[in-house]
């Protein structure tokens, strides 16, 4: 039987569960369009949106993970042929599919969100998101394949820098003592989950037959606010903390002119009222260690350190 694990994308989330998968002495093979995979990992380059070279790359894997994600500005264009890819790819391997997912499909929500909260999307891409959702969920139910949903709040991490919203316009400014540049309310609560605790938990739904056929909450630490996690990430670069935060109607005034802070502006909600994801569903089932803020952001701020912006 194969133990051979599949991901595709070579990005952060991409990068951390191969490093996970690696770590945990299996075989993995890293599928992107740039072909780049990190040590100990086979590469194989293909376009997840081509069937045929989807389920060329699958090839014998024992479980798929897609980690892929289009640009921000070109979601209703490019993810659901990727899924559509991945799902073609992992049914002809008879693999597990693993789908990384966000909170996008529940809107906004008044408490906490768990597994049990409604499918109500209040964004254009919240609602792609849940159609992406539904029909993978559908695949599974038809037995076309067996799908695991790892559904992760925001993340942060080495490598997260022009990905998420918490990467080079918090970091790079926290290390040269200038403001964070930041959404909505800095006093809301948000959740965030450290990259490597989001592929952890990834990896152990791609390894648990329990897993399969289940939305997870992956593992993160509790809510707080983002001025708390700014404290926190400031004073690991050595300086006092100074935030800019920009409100919801310059970001969307700016849309008319910016395209990624028009995609932006929609997802105002989540930085404007409370964010409290929870995970302990998860927790419950398959144990484990949620590295502390303060731990995540110590090696985060290293990795930034260690990879200085480019100039120009």
């Amino acid at each position: 039987m194969s133990n051979l694990h599949v991901v595709f994308g070579s990005g952060a989330l991409g990068s951390a569960v191969t490093r996970e998968l690696l770590g945990r002495g299996l075989p993995v093979r890293v599928v992107s369009r740039s072909g780049r995979a990190p040590a100990g990992a086979e590469s194989h380059r293909a376009d997840a949106t081509d069937a045929a070279a989807v389920k060329a790359a699958c090839a014998g894997a024992a479980a798929v993970y897609n980690c892929a994600a289009p640009p921000y500005t070109s979601w209703a264009e490019q993810y659901p042929a990727i899924q559509n890819g991945l799902v073609a790819g992992a049914a002809a391997a008879d693999a597990v599919l693993v789908s990384a997912e966000n909170v996008y499909v529940y809107g906004r929500v008044q408490g906490p969100m768990t597994e049990d909260t409604p499918i109500a999307p209040t964004s254009r891409k919240g609602e792609i998101r849940a159609r992406m959702h539904e029909a993978l969920m559908a695949a599974h139910r038809a037995g076309t394949l067996r799908v695991a949903v790892g559904r992760g709040p925001d993340y942060y991490g080495p490598e997260a820098v022009v990905t998420t919203v918490y990467g080079e316009r918090v970091f790079y400014p926290a290390l040269a003592g200038k403001p964070a540049e930041i959404f909505g309310d800095p006093d809301a609560l948000h959740t965030w989950a450290y990259v490597d605790d989001f592929a952890r938990g990834l990896v152990t739904l791609g390894t648990r037959a329990e897993a399969v056929g289940k939305v997870w909450h992956l593992p993160c630490p509790p809510a707080l606010s983002q001025r708390a996690l700014l404290d926190l990430i400031f004073r690991a670069a050595g300086h006092p903390t100074k935030i800019r935060a920009m409100p919801g109607w310059l970001a969307t005034g700016l849309g008319w002119f910016v395209p990624i802070l028009r995609e932006l502006a929609e997802m105002q909600y989540q930085w404007q009222h409370d964010y409290d994801f929870r995970c302990d569903r998860y927790l419950a089932a398959f144990g484990g260690e949620v590295t502390p803020h303060a731990e995540a952001v110590r090696r985060t701020v290293e990795w930034f350190k260690a990879h200085p912006k480019a100039k120009g």
